[in-house]
């Protein structure tokens, strides 16, 4: 009888110089899931990895992206509409900014340019009062110090979906569809030095839009709870 595996779906690269010096998405964040390495499965959709039967799977994270899910990639689509069957089967799911949007997308929600501009840097999220209840978020802190960067946000939830946390550049940061299947728009795998590097490499960008790249880059700091939240999830893998 074959064992099911935990999946991490691979929707694109971190910045070249990070996964030079530190690795890429998967490696973060299979390290903060506190699974042993060869015991994950990784499949970089975005470069046309096959999905497995969900069978197979016993859950799965999906990364970020420095693509769009308003693109319609052929590959984001094809997943979309696997995730479909992973939800139905009552599979832990965990979808990381990209992924998040992906989810509330296939779900029937609606993914647009974030109304409130570009969120970058570390960010409070403040939990609302629904993640009491929930297993992944309850007895966190009511106020999470996390990581983010994103352009565009689920602007519109999918039926049924519950609001777990907001932020200032975003409400929905923080999104539960269904019982076993949550989104955050944040990066919980990133710590500051993650996103120190990202503001640095946007800082003319962000100078254009009008935000001080020098203060988001002062401002960024380690916080646990990132960490507390995927090895939580990974308890469930």
């Amino acid at each position: 009888m074959t064992s099911r595996r935990a999946l991490v779906i691979k929707t694109g690269e971190a910045l070249p110089s990070l996964v030079a010096e530190r690795g890429n998405y998967e490696e973060w964040i299979i390290r903060g899931l506190g699974l042993p390495r060869e015991s994950v499965d990784v499949a970089a959709v975005f470069e046309g990895d096959p999905l497995p039967d969900p069978s197979l799977v016993s859950g799965v994270v999906i990364t970020g992206s420095s693509a769009m899910v308003t693109e319609r990639a052929l590959w984001s689509e094809r997943t979309g509409a696997w995730l479909v069957g992973v939800v139905e089967s009552d599979l832990p799911v965990l979808g990381i900014c990209y992924g998040h949007q992906l989810i509330a997308d296939t779900m029937g929600g609606r993914v647009e340019k974030n109304p409130r501009g570009r969120e970058i840097g570390t960010i409070d999220v403040l939990l609302r009062a629904e993640a009491s209840d929930d297993r992944l978020f309850s007895g966190l802190p009511a106020n999470l110090r996390v990581h983010a960067t994103h352009v565009e946000s689920v602007v519109e939830l999918p039926s049924g979906t519950r609001c777990l946390g907001t932020s200032d550049g975003d409400p929905h940061q923080v999104l539960a569809f269904g019982e076993n299947v949550w989104g955050t728009q944040f990066h919980p795998e990133f710590d500051a030095e993650v996103v120190r590097r990202y503001i640095g490499s946007r800082r003319e960008t962000l100078i254009e839009e009008g935000l001080d790249a020098d203060v988001l880059y002062e401002n960024a700091s380690d916080s646990p709870h990132g960490d507390t939240i995927l090895r939580r999830f990974g308890a469930f893998l």
